[in-house]
C-alpha cells in the first residue's frame, strides 16, 4: 500500500496518458478533480500539445489548472504566462531544409499563438487537428520562421518517428533537445525546454518538492518530468523506457490508468 498522504501536486500528460484513445478525457476524472480540489491538491497537465489544444480537452476547468505546453516551452496559469522557452531562430531555419528531405514527414511550427505547416499531404492535416487548434498553412515555413518565435518544431511520421526522423537528425543532439514524443511524432526544442524543467518552475512556484509530486506518463518527452516526483506512474501502454524509469505502474489510457491511482489518492 503506497502513503500518497504527502501528495500535493499531481501532474499528467496527455495522450497516451490521461487522455484514452478517442482523444477523450473521462468524466470520472473530473469529479475527481473536485475531489483533489476539496483536498487542496493541484493538477497540472503537461504535454506536447499545443497550449490551446490542451485547454479545449479540460475546458471546464482550464481556469484552475496549471498547463504545460509544447513539452515545456511555455507554462501557464490561465491567461498568465510563468515561463517560456523558445527555439534560436538560427535553429529553426538549419532545421526546416533537413526535415524537409525525410520522405514522409510532415513538419510543424509550433508558436504562441498558432502553429505553422507547409504540408500539402489532406491525410496530415486532418490527423493534425486534433493536436493544434490554432494554425494556418502557409507556402514557405522558412518565412514564417524568420519572422515569428517557435518553441518546438513537431515532425510527424506515418509509420514511424524513431525509425524515420531521428536517425536523421540525431547528430543534432548536442545543440537541441530531440525527443521521441510518440510512435508517430519528434519533438524539437530547445535544450531547456523539457516537462521536467517546466515542472520544477510550477514546484518552485507553488512551493512544492518531489516528495509532494505525483507524475503520470506513457513517453520519453515525459522522462525529465518523471525524474522530478517521488510518484512517478507509468502507463501500462507506456514505451518500455518509462516503464523503467517510473517507481510505480498503472492501467493503461483506455482502462482509467489515471484514475485509479487518483481515486486511491483521494481516499488517502
Amino acid at each position: 500500500m503506497i502513503d500518497f498522504s504527502k501528495v500535493k501536486l499531481v501532474v499528467s500528460d496527455m495522450d497516451g496518458t490521461l487522455l484514452n484513445s478517442k482523444g477523450e478525457v473521462s468524466h470520472r476524472f473530473f469529479h475527481l478533480f473536485k475531489e483533489l480540489q476539496n483536498r487542496n491538491i493541484i493538477f497540472c497537465a503537461a504535454s506536447g500539445r499545443q497550449h490551446n489544444s490542451i485547454v479545449s480537452k479540460l475546458e471546464v476547468i482550464k481556469e484552475q489548472i496549471y498547463v504545460i505546453a509544447e513539452n515545456g516551452g511555455i507554462a501557464k496559469k490561465g491567461n498568465e504566462v510563468l515561463l517560456s522557452n523558445f527555439l534560436k531562430p538560427e535553429k529553426v531555419l538549419q532545421l526546416i531544409p533537413i526535415l524537409r528531405e525525410i520522405k514522409g514527414a510532415n513538419m510543424v511550427l509550433c508558436c504562441n499563438d498558432a502553429a505553422y505547416i507547409e504540408s500539402k499531404d489532406e491525410r496530415f492535416i486532418e490527423l493534425f487537428q486534433e493536436y493544434y487548434h490554432s494554425f494556418e498553412v502557409v507556402e514557405n515555413l522558412i518565412e514564417t520562421a524568420k519572422t515569428i518565435p517557435v518553441f518546438k518544431v513537431a515532425v510527424y511520421h506515418f509509420e514511424s518517428s524513431e525509425n524515420y526522423i531521428y536517425p536523421v537528425i540525431k547528430h543534432l543532439n548536442k545543440e537541441i533537445l530531440l525527443k521521441v514524443s510518440g510512435k508517430n511524432w519528434l519533438d524539437i526544442s530547445d535544450e531547456k525546454a523539457n516537462k521536467g524543467n517546466a515542472l520544477r518552475a510550477v514546484q518552485q512556484l507553488l512551493n512544492v518538492t518531489k516528495a509532494e509530486t505525483m507524475v503520470f506518463g506513457d513517453y520519453h518527452n515525459d522522462i525529465e518530468m518523471m525524474l522530478e516526483a517521488d510518484f512517478s506512474f507509468a502507463m501500462k501502454n507506456a514505451h518500455k523506457d518509462i516503464t523503467e524509469l517510473a517507481k510505480y505502474a498503472t492501467e493503461s489510457n483506455d482502462n482509467f490508468g489515471v484514475e485509479i491511482i487518483l481515486e486511491k489518492l483521494v481516499k488517502n
